[in-house]
């Protein structure tokens, strides 16, 4: 079986399970264009996403400058242990398989910071969007996790971790996950999963910053009209994959300093000289003690 294969029949078993433990006691609305499938007790969480749909869908379809013609479907879990079963990781508050225009939404994480129903489905609808506006072609992980990033501020199916800035390290150390290893999949280690996500998010950020928002949807359109991804890129930023991710890490090696990282993280130092001090004092504490202890034990 090949890897397309195994993947398109991976995602159809991840839909049939979900299919099936929902099958007993589901509930289902349909209005607007969008299909919500919820537990009873979730009635009120799915109302809101049929009310907020038709604005989160303009809002997309403003941005890409593309009709929404498909009707996703969206499931919403209540129970966090069974959204973990069914996605493997317990880093996720949402995933998209847009295959089958399908949104899987852990309804236990929707009032945790940052993330909330709206953004959450905003950026699960853009991963479907992104599959049918490239016609699911040759769109790499990388640049459809940042994109998707980007239309909603940065936020992405990252829950646990995020305040980690692991790009932060990545850049003083030099240890960058290159991005052609992200084409396709994102890493199965916690630490480097999220890595991933954060260069994904930044390149993306980057591109935008550096050459405008038009130039994202330059290549995307590029890849709509079938080219592979290092042409699209090429013919929408006139650089080359390579070029692009050398000025990258440029750009960060001057955001990212030794200077800036210590002075960021001036308190967690402070903290930590402060402990060391404690232990110092508290060592040389005991020295004396038994020191006086043995000029004691003498005298006697």
């Amino acid at each position: 079986m090949s890897k397309k294969a195994s993947f398109s029949y991976s995602i159809l078993l991840l839909f049939f399970f979900c299919k099936l433990i929902y099958a007993a006691g589901i509930n289902i609305v349909q209005k607007d264009g969008v299909i919500v499938q919820y537990e009873k007790s979730l009635q009120s969480v799915a109302k809101k996403v049929v009310r907020i749909y038709p604005q989160v869908k303009r809002e997309l379809e403003k941005t890409f400058g593309y009709e929404i013609g498909f009707s996703p479907t969206v499931i919403l879990i209540g129970n966090s242990k069974s959204f973990r079963k069914m996605v493997g990781n317990d880093l996720v508050v949402a995933i998209a398989v847009p295959q089958n225009n399908l949104i899987l939404i852990d309804n236990s994480k929707m009032k945790t910071n940052p993330f909330t129903l709206e953004i959450t489905l905003k950026h699960e609808l853009s991963h479907l969007l992104l599959y049918h506006y490239t016609k699911g072609g040759n769109l790499p992980k990388w640049l459809n996790e940042g994109i998707s990033q980007w239309v909603t501020g940065g936020i992405s199916e990252m829950i646990m971790g995020e305040n980690k800035d692991l790009l932060k390290q990545a850049t003083l150390s030099g240890r960058f996950i290159p991005v052609k290893d992200l084409a396709i999949r994102f890493p199965t280690d916690r630490e480097n999963l999220l890595l991933a996500y954060q260069e994904s998010k930044s390149i993306v950020a980057y591109i935008d910053r550096e050459f405008g928002s038009g130039r994202i949807l330059q290549i995307l359109g590029h890849l709509r009209n079938g080219d592979k991804a290092d042409t699209a890129i090429m013919k929408g930023l006139s650089v080359s994959p390579e070029e692009l991710e050398s000025k990258w890490h440029g750009f960060l090696r001057k955001k990212f300093t030794w200077f800036t990282y210590l002075s960021t993280n001036l308190y967690q130092f402070l903290f930590f000289f402060a402990a060391l001090i404690m232990v110092y004092g508290f060592i040389q504490f005991i020295i004396k003690k038994r020191a006086y202890k043995d000029e004691d034990d003498i005298i006697d």
